[in-house]
């Protein structure tokens, strides 16, 4: 058969789109500047034409494969290296040739959550003064863009750079302070990726199709999805109020008059960071499988108000994390909510409370994961507390006891233990106590509340007693108590903290029906 122009454009066109994808393409979390992970095996990937054999080369090493025959994808396993803070190309060899300049190896961390964990170091107290000293060029940091989908993106816009005053700046304060704290003291070179996005709900960082399948959060997909059906309908009638909007301003315009208000789009959140599994694609995706030690993680304000929910949805989170990475239990360290909004003059009930307590509750679910207990460092105005570098210590604190070897250093807040009673006073014991417990900043121990069978709750006399590892609690109003409560408010007065000085984590010896349980 005699071929067609349209047989030769198609032929032409077939093999532009082949010569286009004649080439490596590498995702932006691996590039110039990146540091791998010491002491475990790292992959690589990226894309090149389908069917096409890849060689990468490191450090001594090389590994080989094929690109996928459909997507052109390709991954290879970098042996496990020891950390190293001299310059190394990172060469793949494909359909071309790429070289990766400037990689070190070291300690990766990931810095994310919501607005706390994203606040600039610029924005932290002190943070500018930080920001000058920040010439540490072994300590890399990667920010990834923040963007809403349900599609998995596989790249962002993103680039590797060596921390400088400039870079730092507006790098993730928590992150930078972290990093610093550790590149100091294990004098290796440090890798930091930021993807925090300020008023994100957890949700939103775990992928659709596993929060979808468990029926324990059907009543948040299903008010998703209302929602989402709902949103075509929204736009058509959008479009065709705007289209007799501009119409009428039009008019209104050549007839010298003001022209009526515009309307407003529809704002379903589908590109918002609270719909279920948005974040997940837009901006987790791309990193998954990037050589980690671990994770360190802000964030739970914007779940406040479903604490109860939070009890079993911040564990999942964590796992779905790990079962993506397949690097087994990574460390994963948290910041409990610090104090905000206005103080109470009385005992009460508080949904930020209950948050804490299933921040609290999560460490006995997820294994090698720990809690910064921000208790004393929040601000009653402000959502951000600015001491940044307080909330980081504490975080350097679990890493470095428990990932680097430093087990003698003082890591964890004291959590309550038990409780006995004996007529009007409760005995509390407490773990986490090496070198007892003082009260800060007052002879008097503050944050206690004890109720009786009445459940209402009053102020208790507190005391430290015994080798400074027990409290006994009080109160003349409650001769037969029968639960206490400790910092149980959204903006607690307490000051009970350790010989280290970290604060007394807030708890409830109570199971008393929460606020934040789903209605019936």
């Amino acid at each position: 058969m005699k071929p067609t122009l349209s047989h030769f454009f198609t032929c032409a066109v077939l093999s532009g789109a082949g010569l286009l994808q004649a080439e490596i393409r590498l995702p932006s979390i691996i590039g110039d500047h990146m540091v791998l992970q010491q002491k475990q095996a790292n992959p690589i990937w990226g894309w090149d034409t389908p069917g096409t054999a890849i060689t990468v080369t490191f450090a001594g090493q090389s590994k080989s494969t094929v690109a996928d025959a459909s997507t052109g994808r390709w991954m290879v396993k970098l042996d496990s290296l020891p950390a190293n803070a001299e310059p190394a190309a990172l060469v793949i060899k494909g359909t071309n040739e790429r070289t990766v300049q400037d990689v070190l190896v070291g300690e990766v961390w990931m810095c994310s959550g919501q607005s706390n964990m994203q606040w600039d170091l610029r924005q932290s107290d002190d943070g500018d003064l930080d920001a000058l000293t920040a010439r540490r060029p072994n300590i890399r940091l990667i920010s990834v863009p923040q963007v809403g989908t349900q599609e998995l993106k596989d790249d962002f816009q993103g680039a590797w750079t060596a921390c400088s005053p400039e870079t730092a700046a507006t790098f993730s304060g928590i992150g930078y302070y972290f990093g610093s704290q550790l590149h100091e003291t294990l004098g290796v070179p440090i890798g930091l990726i930021d993807n925090a996005w300020g008023g994100s709900a957890a949700e939103a960082w775990i992928r659709r199709d596993v929060l979808d399948q468990d029926p324990r959060f059907a009543a948040l997909t299903a008010g998703w999805k209302a929602r989402e059906d709902a949103f075509p309908a929204a736009m058509a009638a959008y479009e065709i109020a705007l289209a007799e909007w501009k119409e009428k301003a039009a008019a209104a315009e050549a007839a010298g008059q003001t022209p009526p208000p515009r309307p407003g789009a529809p704002d379903n959140g589908m590109s918002g960071n609270a719909r279920p599994g948005n974040i997940y694609g837009g901006v987790l995706h791309s990193t998954v499988g990037y050589g980690l030690r671990g994770v360190i993680w802000y964030q739970g304000e914007s779940n406040a108000g479903r604490a109860h929910e939070y009890r079993t949805l911040f564990p999942l989170m964590i796992s779905h994390w790990r079962d993506l990475w397949k690097q087994g239990d990574f460390p994963f360290y948290w910041v409990q909510l610090a104090d905000f909004m206005a103080e109470k003059p009385e005992p009460g009930e508080s949904a930020w409370a209950e948050l804490r307590e299933a921040q609290s509750l999560t460490q006995s679910v997820i294994p090698n994961g720990g809690q910064a207990v921000i208790i004393d460092t929040g601000e009653a105005n402000d959502i951000h507390p600015r001491n940044k570098r307080e909330v980081a210590a504490r975080l350097a604190r679990l890493a470095l006891a428990r990932d680097y070897g430093l087990s003698s250093l003082p890591a964890h807040s004291p959590e309550f233990k038990n409780m006995s009673i004996a007529g009007d006073k409760v005995t509390l014991d407490f773990n986490h106590v090496s070198g007892g417990l003082r009260a800060h900043d007052d002879s008097v121990v503050k944050g206690f509340a004890v109720c009786g069978e009445d459940r209402k709750w009053v102020w208790a006399d507190a005391q430290i007693s015994g080798q400074r590892d027990q409290i006994i609690v009080s109160s003349a109003a409650v001769p037969a108590p029968v639960a206490v409560r400790y910092a149980w408010a959204d903006n607690p007065v307490c000051n009970v903290v350790s010989a280290a000085g970290l604060p007394l984590t807030p708890f409830r010896s109570d199971d008393f029906p929460m606020v934040t349980a789903p209605k019936p």
